[in-house]
């Protein structure tokens, strides 16, 4: 069974975005996607009390497990009743486009509402 968690010590968080050769910051986090102790794919953020940034994520060859990471990683934010989600340069802008997850490209916006739709429109 695949489970999909938000990373809580800091210092875990550090090494997924050295990983992906990136800088965390003090409104950092991971969601990592985990079976029986093996990391299938993570997602890196940055979250304020009024916006999440999508930073980083993978695998984006499995689109059906990335799909479930992204929801998972959006959903953080839900929980915080921060509905505005946005995309960094540093991730994959096609990746949301398959997804149908862009709200605006110019502002580089998430259809956060998206969660509250039925998953994967990612047909290959």
């Amino acid at each position: 069974m695949i489970s999909l968690a938000p990373l809580k010590e800091k210092d875990k968080i550090n090494l997924f975005f050295s990983k992906a050769n990136l800088d965390a910051n003090e409104n950092s986090g991971c969601v990592a996607a985990t079976q029986n102790g093996e990391v299938l794919g993570f997602c890196l953020y940055d979250l304020t009390k009024d916006k999440m940034i999508i930073r980083y994520i993978e695998p984006l060859n499995d689109l059906a497990l990335a799909d479930g990471i992204l929801r998972s990683t959006l959903h953080v934010a839900a929980e915080k009743s921060i509905m505005n989600a946005f995309y960094a340069d540093t991730a994959n802008e096609e990746f949301f486009a398959k997804l149908g997850f862009i709200k605006d490209m110019s502002e580089k916006s998430l259809k956060i509402e998206k969660l509250f739709e039925s998953c994967c429109s990612c047909k290959n």
